[in-house]
């Protein structure tokens, strides 16, 4: 039987506008003017806006959830040394608590690297820390608390993502009923509110956002609102008419424009978007919760985009993916099963299993490095839903072929570990000075 197809209904150009290409332009005027010192190590999943640089990371940065009796039971950015040849080398090395549980989630650098913004999931509440000044001592700058008020409505900002001079949020619910209707919100690099973008009345949920900026265009995946991710787990999946209430749609925008082409629908819900990274590869990747399928989205011939399951994931509730910075391989893990499962998929429409390592008893979070070498993992997902254990980063490396641990880090006394951010010393005092100093670089904004 021929694999099923699910194609939009609406014919789209790829053709790159003027404005999309003067976005382009300061890209790369951004990686040839700003000379962060020698190369260092980036997430593939990274937006194409940041700086894309290889070699060794110094530092992870782990947006971590505050439990009651934990410590301060503060949310926090918790620096993990990640250099082998440093003496604190898989230790916690760090500490910055914010004010209280905000149900800490996703965060994401500017496009200076010299900010990282990390958000709440409940209180929709934003801190903004300085990680350029002491790269090894993240430093709260800033709080947001007025991203409900700001956007008209939106709840729980969610993926933290750069664009040139802005910071684009993807929301998950809204404040009127908190279901999962919702948008995407833009905010200038210090702090300014710009706009909201609703999702389309036809596919209103929302979850993750990526941008390919060779083909103008940005996806987004769905997931569900307040009413749900902030509800027991064990009592939500009991509730009939709730599990109902889960996006299953991929929309296709023109990413200049900020408008909606094509609505694609998935199975179940299609959480964290991957885009191929190599010239031409006009696709890119997704994994379904609710149904276990890893799913690809791809450009067909006449312009339009389809999406095709190309590999059954199974019932463990996928979370989190990455891609290899060869787009060989895909990094899969699923929560319900504690296990990083590796995919390859250097032919994109045939996803094969090669490699399976068992984390824990939960796993959430996977990051790849830029250059193909190390793997991270923690297994926080959300306060309500976490299972009783351990709770950890963990890291491992590609030696003859095969993952090996490299160390695990005990989060047990600071909380819970979720989203992961590469750091390095080469991005702190003298490249921020550098950037500052090079208005092409430091006072560019996107086009409106």
């Amino acid at each position: 039987m021929p694999p099923t197809e699910n194609k939009g209904a609406t014919m789209v150009k790829s053709r790159l506008s003027k404005q999309a290409v003067h976005v382009l332009v300061v890209a790369l005027l951004v990686t040839l003017l700003w000379e962060p010192g020698p190369a260092v190590a980036d997430e593939t999943c990274q937006s194409p806006f940041l700086p894309k640089v290889t070699g060794q990371e110094d530092y992870i940065y782990v947006w971590t959830l505050g439990i009651k009796g934990v410590g301060d039971g503060n949310d926090s950015i918790v620096t993990v040394d990640a250099n082998p040849k440093s003496a604190g080398y898989g230790k916690i090395v760090h500490r910055a608590p914010v004010s209280g549980q905000h149900e800490a989630h996703h965060a994401g650098f500017t496009d200076d690297r010299r900010f990282l913004w990390a958000g709440g999931l409940d209180d929709s509440q934003i801190f903004v820390f300085d990680v350029a000044s002491d790269p090894a001592r993240p430093k709260l700058v800033k709080t947001i608390s007025t991203f409900v008020k700001d956007t008209g409505g939106l709840v729980g900002p969610h993926t933290f993502y750069a664009l040139p001079g802005r910071m684009l949020i993807s929301a998950l619910s809204n404040a009127q009923d908190g279901s999962g209707r919702t948008g995407l919100a833009e905010y200038s690099n210090d702090g300014k509110f710009i706009r909201t973008i609703w999702m389309p009345k036809e596919a209103p949920y929302g979850y993750d956002v990526r941008v390919n900026a060779n083909l103008n265009r940005m996806l987004t995946s769905s997931f569900a609102g307040k009413k749900n991710y902030m509800r027991p787990f064990g009592e939500l999946v009991k509730d009939a008419e709730a599990m109902k209430q889960f996006g299953d749609s991929v929309i296709v925008w023109d990413f200049h424009a900020r408008k909606p082409l094509q609505i694609l629908r998935v199975p179940g819900a299609p959480l964290e978007l991957r885009w191929a990274l190599l010239p031409n590869h006009n696709y890119a990747f997704t994994a379904t919760a609710l149904t276990g399928q890893l799913v690809l989205i791809y450009q067909q011939e006449d312009g339009t985009w389809a999406t095709k399951n190309i590999a059954e994931i199974g019932a463990n509730i996928p979370v989190d993916i990455s891609i290899a910075p060869d787009d060989s391989k895909i990094y899969v893990n699923s929560f319900g099963d504690g296990t990083l499962r590796v995919y390859d998929v250097s032919k994109p429409f045939e996803g094969k299993l090669v490699e399976s390592v068992k984390l824990g008893e939960m796993a959430n979070m996977v990051s790849s490095s830029w250059d193909g070498k190390r793997l991270y993992a923690t297994n926080s997902l959300l306060s309500k839903w976490d299972k009783p254990g351990d709770y950890w980063l963990k890291a491992y490396a590609w030696e003859d072929g095969k993952l090996v641990a490299k160390f695990t880090t005990d989060f047990n006394a600071v909380g819970r570990a979720h989203i992961m951010n590469f750091g390095s010393k080469a991005f702190g005092p003298r490249a921020a000075r550098g950037a500052a100093a090079n208005p092409r670089v430091s006072a560019y904004a996107a086009p409106r």
